[in-house]
């Protein structure tokens, strides 16, 4: 029927051959339309891609006890750190992903962006950050303060101190501690924080005046002003160990002495080309790096073809670090000069 349809269309068109012939269009054009384009077969694994074993071992090691806490970009630098390479963090994600291992600890909160006070550390102890977070006790609205002094370039953890109060009194006591314990020099020091009761009291200010720190604030009702402090805190209670709650003051002690040991000596931070805040601190970040990239070059010569895009390369060092770098490029370049 559809083969007269079509010769009748020919001649006086498809819409009144079919309406001669009783034939709906629609069942017209399903029967003469061309056969479906044969979808290809399933994309042949490329020959650069890691064999079954091979995934089964970089499983092995993303479950193992040391690794079954940390981000693949953390587990690379680790592992560069002992010598071996299996792969890119970005093959470990896809390798996790085929098995539904991957997400946030934490719900993530999207804050609008805002202009912040600019601040440039180009090295360990020019910028420090400092907040105060409250750690839940055992009894309902009760709380211990955590005040954190950190290192902007470093990411550093320079001092810290937990107390069951909040005071300007305390927070001048920990940034005197801190400031001579890392060998600060006058008018050396800008110290960064907001705009609460403790870091604006008439005792940390003139701490400060004494010590020759120079001391900058948030703008009111903008927490996003002290991103670095915000981060720290993000990351001590994402923490696999960090309680709902602790059960005394002691307790919560214990967890921070762990976890500053941890932040500052083994965990390898994003923001500093996967180092350790200490190793950048204490000036062994160029050693690190130039190891790193002797176990990248040994891969590189023993697989080229798993590197498609060359001879990989170890991350950089940032030169500088900013809080709220100008929008105009040329005059972030004239600062850094």
């Amino acid at each position: 029927m559809s083969a007269l349809v079509t010769e009748a269309a020919k001649l006086v068109g498809v819409a009144t051959a079919c309406t001669a012939l009783s034939m709906p269009r629609a069942s017209y054009y399903r029967a003469t339309r061309p056969a479906p384009r044969k979808l290809p077969s399933s994309r042949k694994a490329p020959a650069r891609a890691l064999g079954e074993s091979e995934r089964h071992e970089v499983l092995r090691v993303l479950h193992s006890e040391a690794f079954v806490d940390k981000a693949p970009s953390e587990i690379v630098a680790a592992l560069l750190g002992q010598g071996v390479y299996h792969c890119s963090a970005r093959t470990m994600y896809r390798i996790l992903a085929a098995r539904g291992e991957t997400r946030e600890r934490l719900d993530q909160l999207r804050h609008p962006q805002y202009k912040r006070p600019e601040l440039i550390a180009t090295g360990p102890n020019q910028v420090w950050s400092w907040d105060i977070t409250k750690l839940r006790a055992a009894e309902k609205w009760t709380y211990y303060y955590l005040y954190v002094l950190l290192d902007i370039y470093s990411r550093y953890v320079v001092g810290w101190l937990l107390s069951q109060r909040e005071s300007g009194e305390l927070a001048a006591e920990l940034l005197e501690q801190s400031y001579h314990k890392h060998g600060v020099d006058p008018d050396q020091l800008v110290v960064h924080a907001d705009r609460g009761a403790a870091p604006t009291s008439k005792t940390l200010k003139q701490m400060m005046v004494d010590l020759g720190v120079t001391p900058s604030h948030s703008r009111p009702r903008v927490s996003n002003d002290n991103p670095f402090s915000e981060s720290q805190f993000h990351t001590v209670k994402s923490r696999p160990d960090y309680p709902d709650r602790f059960g005394c003051f002691e307790d919560a002690t214990g967890f921070c002495r762990r976890t500053f040991s941890w932040y500052n000596d083994e965990h390898h931070h994003s923001g500093i080309a996967m180092l350790t805040p200490a190793q950048v601190h204490f000036g062994q970040a160029a050693q690190v790096l130039a190891d790193r990239q002797r176990v990248l070059d040994s891969a590189y010569a023993a697989h080229p073809e798993r590197f498609v895009n060359g001879p990989p390369r170890v991350e950089v060092l940032p030169d500088a670090v900013w809080i709220n770098p100008p929008e105009k490029k040329s005059e972030a370049v004239l600062r850094l000069q």
